[in-house]
């Protein structure tokens, strides 16, 4: 782990949630993993894009000229896309990567455009939909959504219907809940949670923990995470820690579905005793 790398993004999302930098604290998780990642320098080639935007603005700054502007300088001028062939490369979750190579998952591609239209005064947020990212516009009027995915296309709520349904390969309900906006802690957890699924199904367990251990940073009464953590501890014998988090997790949810097999872990590592906590 490189520990003031982790330090600063500790430090950077204690913060109250308006003055996080979201993109730092990306960068700052791609610097754990490359420490050679120049934070400095990719938050300026944030700027100058957003600086090589504002000069292709129309005078009059509707809202959709500016997703226009923005869509033709990012998808068709600097070529961004989806990267639908190696979704799951963890590249992809890494925001200087994604600027390098130009191409990303749906949370990351939200990012950088994110981070262009705050530059430009244009107040965008993230919307969490399952299995997919969009972005919207948080002016009151402005009721659509845009799919930097899809080089920006721009979605009614009928549409984000239309676009969860091929996501999952079939009919599914549209909820309200699905077109909320995201909190900066909410938008960071999900890029972890991105890659901590990428490192299990590799069974990086080193990797996963250090996602775990980010996302905790976030949110630490997370009691899923803890189990996670603790089950990590488990499989490399750090029985200590792990008896503390899987003890924490049972006492939080005492009537889980998978208590049995927390429990037997517990036994085996002699953990079942007072004060394990």
């Amino acid at each position: 782990m490189n520990s003031e790398t982790r330090q600063s993004f500790a430090a950077e999302v204690s913060q109250p949630e308006a003055c996080i930098n979201l993109a730092k604290a990306a960068l700052y998780i791609a610097k754990e993993s490359d420490p050679e990642v120049d934070v400095e320098a990719y938050l300026n080639a944030l700027d100058v894009m957003a600086s090589e935007v504002a000069e292709r603005l129309p005078t009059e700054r509707y809202p959709l000229r500016i997703i226009r502007t923005i869509n033709h300088y990012l998808f068709e001028d600097l070529g961004y896309r989806g990267n639908e062939k190696d979704y799951y490369d963890p590249r992809n979750s890494f925001l200087n990567q994604v600027i390098e190579r130009r191409t990303g998952i749906p949370i990351t591609l939200s990012l950088v455009y994110l981070e262009i239209a705050q530059r430009l005064d244009f107040p965008m947020m993230g919307v969490g939909m399952p299995g997919h990212f969009l972005i919207r516009p948080t002016l009151d009027e402005m009721e659509v959504f845009v799919d930097p995915f899809n080089q920006g296309a721009v979605l009614f709520s009928e549409d984000c219907q239309e676009r969860l349904s091929q996501v999952y390969g079939s009919p599914v309900e549209m909820r309200p809940e699905y077109l909320q906006t995201v909190s900066v802690y909410q938008f960071l957890m999900r890029m972890l949670t991105n890659l901590k699924i990428i490192y299990l199904n590799q069974g990086d367990l080193e990797q996963t923990l250090t996602a775990v251990e980010r996302i905790l940073l976030l949110f630490p009464d997370a009691v899923r995470e803890r189990r996670d953590r603790g089950l990590i501890y488990y499989e490399q014998k750090r029985w200590d820690e792990a008896i503390a988090d899987l003890s924490y997790y049972l006492q939080q949810e005492p009537i889980a579905n998978d208590r049995p097999m927390i429990q037997r872990l517990l036994d085996i590592m002699g953990g079942d005793r007072p004060g394990s906590n």
